[in-house]
């Protein structure tokens, strides 16, 4: 039986673009009369996209799927970034069929010699709904002692919005936390039916007002690159560089490395955050034979 899932997500998706554009934003000339509802209606994206508002409004109902040109157009008058349009597609894209159920992940192998080489730099493997793979030991060090959660509940966005360290941890937790909701709202596109991820997304909507919040946003983003600042209890302000490497063999995992310029604060209070890790005798994650 085909589930409307990603159609409903799509639409969802779409409504909420459009509610955050104005008239002025697209070209469209400002009336002046009030509007019942916030951003573009739906007669306005249809005319923009120069498509009919009746096969617009079924597009954001979830009653029918929309073809690749629809799609690109759709993307260019709703402003999308490129994070969102692979969103629009790739919701567009798992309409037939349901996704075959994966089973449990193991950290890659190249992806493991690679973690077990780097000793001075904090990084982690993350593979679907960014359940954490595997770590070094200076990772544990840098944002928590993975070990000691358990491997059920050892994912990136659960220990950041139910760790209350990783709200001090973060200096700007907010926006660090927004990004994780926006990183798996880009996965739930990909695996719309993945029985852990919907149990994840229930479980921190109820736990966490502002995780529902973000999630009904539909904001999305890849796993790419960025800075963060962070206030480490041992070695103090850290502001560093993550960047994000995936494997070709699997794509649905990918090692994060945080880096910081050579010479800099932040790369000396590393190498002092490493000593610390090695009298605290903080353990890696187990090397896979």
């Amino acid at each position: 039986m085909t589930s409307n899932v990603p159609l409903n997500e799509l639409g969802e998706f779409l409504k909420k673009r459009r509610s955050e554009l104005s008239p002025r934003t697209v070209g469209l000339p400002e009336t002046g009369r009030p509007r019942r509802v916030a951003g573009l209606r739906r007669e306005e994206v249809a005319q923009l996209a120069n498509i009919s508002t009746d096969y617009y409004t079924r597009l954001e109902q979830g009653r029918m799927q929309a073809s690749a040109p629809v799609l690109g157009v759709l993307a260019r008058v709703l402003h999308l970034d490129d994070d969102e349009r692979g969103y629009l597609f790739q919701l567009a894209g798992k309409t037939t069929g349901r996704t075959r159920r994966r089973g449990r992940q193991k950290v890659q192998a190249q992806l493991q010699r690679v973690l077990d080489d780097l000793t001075a730099t904090p990084a982690i493997v993350q593979g679907r709904r960014g359940d954490i793979l595997a770590w070094n030991a200076l990772a544990a060090a840098l944002v928590t002692d993975f070990s000691r959660v358990s491997e059920r509940h050892r994912n990136y966005p659960r220990i950041q919005f139910t760790d209350p360290a990783m709200r001090t941890l973060y200096a700007d937790w907010e926006t660090s936390a927004q990004i994780s909701v926006a990183q798996l709202r880009m996965e739930a596109a990909k695996y719309p039916e993945d029985p852990r991820l919907i149990e994840l997304v229930g479980e921190l909507s109820m736990r966490d007002e502002q995780f529902a919040q973000w999630w009904s946003d539909h904001r999305v983003a890849g796993r790419t690159v960025g800075t963060k600042t962070l206030n480490h209890p041992v070695v103090g302000e850290l502001v560093l560089d993550w960047d994000t490497l995936t494997a070709n063999t699997d794509p649905d995992q990918n090692l994060t490395v945080w880096t910081a310029a050579p010479g800099s604060v932040t790369y000396d209070r590393l190498r002092i955050l490493a000593s610390w890790a090695a009298d605290q005798n903080l353990p890696a994650s187990p090397s896979i034979s």
